[in-house]
């Protein structure tokens, strides 16, 4: 059979926009969740409240899903969850070639391999890659299927309502698988469990919440200008493509 002569690839407008977005929170979310760990100050029921610096911006990854589920559909958004997900295992090979190589000798004398472990040693051991990963997996995409499943149930109506039910769960799995195998291959202080998987989740939540009216706009926003608004109906909800 031959192939049908085109001028251009059949594309949306803005799918590769939110796409490089979603990738790029990914990336960079896991590189600060092993930088560092940043203290809030005061504690809540005896814990004191303490995350990794990749919860500032790992919220809009569950965002830019719920837009990505919302707009284009749920096989759409599978892709992206798994193209991220490549990028992830490049950053980490990445580090962890580095880490091999010989150092400068003036490196070494200012930084040095010490400070490098330090800092980056969760992407080169693959710990946080690993965490990330089984987290995000299950808790994407549950958020990717709640969010799905509730909308053709409310036929489209309520979207403040699948967008944060979906988020409270799929958040709440991902950040106990995420600091519990974080925990186990030592990226994180066992002292810190709770505290971290406490904040992680209360501060994604309110990040998600506060940011709601600005995802309401973005997704009205594509489903006008792309002209499309995906019902999935009759799928199959499989994780793999």
């Amino acid at each position: 059979m031959g192939l049908k002569e085109t001028s251009s690839p059949p594309s949306f407008k803005y799918l590769d926009i939110v796409a490089a977005f979603f990738v790029t929170v990914l990336v960079v979310s896991n590189i600060a969740s092993s930088a560092k760990i940043v203290s809030m100050g005061f504690s809540v029921f005896g814990i004191d409240l303490a995350f990794d610096g990749g919860t500032l911006l790992f919220p809009l990854a569950y965002i830019l899903g719920d837009v990505l589920t919302e707009v284009y559909g749920f096989k759409v958004s599978r892709r992206i969850i798994w193209t991220g997900f490549g990028a992830l295992i490049i950053t980490m090979l990445t580090f962890m070639l580095l880490k091999i190589l010989p150092a400068d000798a003036a490196w070494e004398l200012n930084t040095g391999n010490t400070a490098y472990n330090s800092v980056l040693g969760g992407l080169t051991s693959g710990g946080i890659v690993l965490a990330s990963f089984a987290a995000y997996l299950t808790g994407e995409f549950s958020n990717a299927v709640i969010l799905s499943k509730v909308k053709v149930l409310m036929k489209g109506k309520h979207l403040w309502i699948r967008a944060i039910g979906s988020s409270l769960i799929g958040e709440l799995l991902d950040s106990l698988i995420f600091v519990l195998i974080a925990t186990v291959t030592k990226i994180f202080p066992p002292e810190l469990f709770w505290s971290l998987v406490l904040t992680n989740y209360l501060l994604k939540i309110i990040i998600e919440i506060l940011l709601l009216p600005i995802t309401y706009r973005v997704i009205h926003f594509l489903k006008r200008r792309e002209g499309i608004d995906v019902f999935d109906r009759g799928i199959k909800y499989s994780p793999w493509p």
